[in-house]
């Protein structure tokens, strides 16, 4: 399995990533969220894995600016489409790689997945 590494570009945190991984050498594709979007079904993937809470950004502005009706009474099957409708949504970056995925970019736990 190849490393992808999903985010946006213009993203502080997913810039770290990719410097983190090209000082590393690991080799990747990018998938822009804004561009491709992701699917409903790669997105129920991770929260399978992860938890919709732990996928779902409430920090970003995006869903900061949403209605109070669109964030009350969150559960998985809202907030999958809340993020299928607004890929800004999704936490940022995920990396999905040979044995795993981790969400978000906390150097230690990359440095341990990736045997660095």
């Amino acid at each position: 399995m190849a490393t992808t590494l999903y985010g946006i570009p213009n993203c502080d945190t997913v810039k770290k990533a990719r410097t983190w991984l090209d000082g590393q050498g690991v080799a990747y594709d990018f998938h822009d969220y804004k561009k491709a979007g992701v699917t409903a079904a790669k997105l129920k993937a991770w929260c399978k894995a992860f938890g919709w809470e732990s996928v779902l950004n409430r920090a970003g502005t995006t869903f900061r600016k949403l209605p109070d009706a669109a964030k009350a009474d969150l559960n998985q099957v809202k907030a999958i489409a809340l993020m299928v409708e607004q890929p800004s949504m999704i936490k940022r970056p995920i990396v999905e790689y040979d044995g795993g995925a981790l969400v978000g970019f906390k150097q230690a736990e990359w440095e341990a997945a990736f045997g660095r």
